[in-house]
């Protein structure tokens, strides 16, 4: 069962609380589990690692302990993690079972930024991982794929449908370690109450539709619960690859959705 943890904060004079869990499972066809998360107010990430041997699950465990450092730190900003990103990427090159020249991982997920007045999520992302955004009942994808094929969807010379099926779904080309470190991407997220996120590898976007993560999203108030729902329906479904996914949510004590203007923790 995914354990829920909670955190208090207060933004614009107004309490908001934060909950969130997160769970990973090697699935139904892997032999060993290659994803790592954190969950670790205010960093949320899921790493999916890749290489041959233990190359992926040395690369993403390496990448994930990295950034707990930032967290223990008190500073947690783009700097930092760029930084403890690459310090991961000479962890993997130096570890001595690090033998596949492709090992590396993706990284994505959010932290909340409350430097100076204003407060607000920021979403980051290094490969095909995503982080879904349900808000007022519709869900988004923020973070767009670092992979072949949704290059090929943004030229314009592959329609969504297409590339589910496409032999190079699984080519992505960007990674940490992989070679030399490329800076995350990073969207801007105004803080509201009412918002959930899913943040989450390939293995569970195989196994479900945006509209099956919406379903369960609706089905369970409960981050912990969402969460284990979520998992079974990707193993039930095949669970081709390792799974891993953390729900992260706000809620106010009004229940308002409204969003928060001029942020302030």
């Amino acid at each position: 069962m995914a354990e829920t943890k909670t955190h208090r904060i207060t933004v614009a004079q107004r309490p908001l609380l934060l909950s969130w869990s997160g769970i990973t499972d090697q699935g139904r066809r892997r032999e060993t589990n290659q994803d790592a998360f954190l969950a670790d107010y205010p960093l949320f990430i899921v790493a999916d690692g890749m290489g041959g041997h233990a190359g992926g699950e040395i690369a993403s465990q390496s990448t994930v302990a990295r950034l707990q450092a930032v967290v223990s730190s008190g500073k947690v900003d783009g700097p930092s993690i760029e930084n403890a990103l690459e310090l991961a990427v000479g962890d993997i090159a130096d570890h001595p079972e690090t033998t596949d020249e492709g090992t590396g991982t993706t990284l994505t997920g959010v932290y909340f930024d409350s430097d100076g007045d204003e407060s607000h999520w920021i979403a980051l992302n290094i490969g095909d991982s995503r982080v879904y955004l349900l808000r007022d009942d519709r869900l988004v994808q923020i973070t767009t794929d670092h992979s072949v094929v949704q290059e090929l969807i943004t030229a314009g010379k592959l329609s969504p449908e297409e590339a589910e099926g496409h032999p190079y779904s699984n080519v992505i080309t960007r990674a940490v370690g992989a070679s030399e470190l490329t800076a995350p991407d990073y969207v801007s997220i105004d803080v509201r109450a009412g918002d959930r996120f899913v943040i989450c590898s390939d293995g569970l976007t195989k196994e479900l539709t945006d509209y099956g993560i919406q379903h369960f999203l609706r089905e369970h108030d409960d981050p912990g619960a969402a969460a284990d729902a979520m998992l079974a329906a990707a193993l039930e479904n095949g669970g081709r690859d390792n799974v891993t996914l953390i729900i992260v949510q706000v809620t106010a004590e009004d229940d308002s959705s409204s969003p928060i203007e001029n942020t302030a923790e």
